[in-house]
């Protein structure tokens, strides 16, 4: 158990960054759903939409430093394959 105040202060502060990123983390896997959805639904214009906001939302939170900036690469070049295979395919 922490001791000083600095200490307890950093504690505190732990939690309050932890719960913000967990949050963000969950609307990124959210969004790369929803967007994986509409790709095997098969619908382009939905796709296209829900792929390009799942980008978003996976650069946030890159920028955030949430997400690892190469798995946040990764995570948006599948996304964008699978839409092209979509887009190439109807």
């Amino acid at each position: 158990m922490a001791n000083t105040r600095s200490a307890k202060k950093r504690i505190r502060s732990t939690v309050r960054k932890t719960e913000v990123n967990r949050r963000r983390k969950s609307s990124v896997r959210t969004a790369i759903r929803s967007a994986r959805e509409a790709i095997a639904a098969g619908e382009v214009d939905a796709a296209r939409t829900a792929t390009f906001n799942a980008a978003s939302q996976i650069d946030k939170a890159a920028g955030k430093k949430v997400l690892h900036k190469n798995t946040a690469s990764r995570y948006k070049s599948r996304l964008m394959k699978r839409l092209a295979a979509l887009e190439s395919g109807s």
